[in-house]
């Protein structure tokens, strides 16, 4: 079994984070020999460092870090590591570095495509010497041939990995905390009020009102932290509310650890979003049954099988958009029929264990290509 060391560069809560801390914390039990380092700090260091598998905390001290790359290579060489696997293009320079000519298999898997020309340089750069690219979705893929990225060895697509059992834990619900009562329903999206996330909390605030006006016994929930480079994508979604004279019913609640609570509070999540990779927050819906309204990119068409498993409305279009969530709400027969396919296709396609057991067979083609 080949000895794995994950890199990331930062512990902030966000998709790539969760899915390899439900990695870390599921190794053991799916055979998975497994050391995690991270080069910077973050929200979820904690239970990083509680996760089961050997923490190493690091830090990167310049944007190229040729101290770090030395510690790097220190680590692959006392712990006989086989693979090292990154998530970012940063990382995946410093991987360079600490592995070349030492044998040691490189992997970077890309959760989206990052932004920046530095990135792109950074990619362009270390594609070419990673033994294998792993993408989340066929969009990203097809993304990164449009960019004209290439890479030594094929793009390989491996879905996300949710850890189900995460999301099964004691704590209060939402409804509680706003003082709901039994006759009124809340709706909810998740996802940061940031650039880089690329999501459009907007165009929800702009549906709600006609929404209230059809359910007014409705509330509305943002789950998501506000960015300090880019404010205005948070106050200008408060702003809307307040203008409409809604904000009483619509709860901006900033970050929260506690998502599988969250979930079990909702009537339906939403995501509206102008780009992405392959949320994780869909795939925690869906596994906690609560059905989803999505945009009808092509990221989130693939991973409701083209809206099998998730209703869908026109990106931006907060009319459309309005429409689709009175329709679901009205329709509670539907609701629930949608929400059962949804969970018996992400236990399928999306679970940490279907997850765990393909990167196996990646990582044990590579070292028995490598003993050849």
């Amino acid at each position: 079994m080949p000895k794995v060391l994950h890199i990331l560069d930062s512990l902030n809560r966000g998709g790539a984070e969760i899915m390899a801390l439900d990695l870390c914390r599921n190794a053991k039990a799916n055979g998975l020999d497994l050391t995690f380092v991270a080069t910077g700090g973050g929200d979820l260091e904690n239970d990083f460092r509680e996760s089961g598998v050997e923490f190493l905390r690091l830090q990167r001290r310049l944007p190229v870090d040729l101290s770090l790359a030395s510690q790097l290579r220190q680590i692959t060489t006392e712990r006989n590591i086989d693979v090292v696997h990154c998530h970012q293009p940063v990382e995946a320079l410093h991987m360079y570095l600490a592995t070349r000519a030492s044998g040691v298999k490189r992997v970077l898997t890309l959760h989206g495509f990052y932004p920046g020309a530095k990135n792109e340089l950074a990619l362009r750069f270390v594609l070419p010497r990673t033994d294998l690219c792993i993408v989340v979705s066929e969009e990203v893929l097809r993304l990164v041939k449009e960019k004209g990225l290439k890479s030594r060895a094929e793009f390989v697509v491996v879905n996300n990995g949710v850890d189900a059992k995460r999301l099964q834990v004691p704590g209060k619900n939402l409804r509680d905390e706003f003082g709901m009562v039994a006759e009124q329903v809340l709706f909810g999206m998740i996802g940061n009020f940031s650039p880089v996330a690329q999501k459009d909390q907007l165009t929800v605030c702009r549906a709600l009102p006609k929404v209230f006006q059809q359910i007014p016994e409705a509330h509305f929930v943002f789950v998501g932290g506000r960015s300090e480079a880019a404010p205005q994508l948070f106050e200008e979604c408060v702003d809307v509310c307040r203008s409409a004279g809604i904000s009483e019913r619509v709860h901006f609640i900033g970050k929260r650890s506690d998502v599988g609570t969250v979930l079990r509070s909702l009537e339906i999540f939403v995501l509206s979003t102008l780009r992405e990779g392959a949320p994780i927050s869909v795939i925690e819906a869906m596994m906690m049954r609560v059905p989803v309204l999505l945009s009808n990119i092509d990221p989130l068409r693939e991973i409701s099988d083209n809206g099998k498993h998730g209703r869908l409305f026109e990106k931006g279009n907060a009319d459309d958009l309005a429409d689709q969530l009175i329709s679901m709400h009205n329709d509670e027969t539907a609701r629930k029929k949608l929400a059962e396919t949804a969970l018996e296709w992400a236990q399928e396609k999306f679970s940490i264990e279907t997850h765990i057991a393909r990167l196996l067979e990646l990582y044990q083609e590579m070292s028995h290509t490598a003993d050849m």
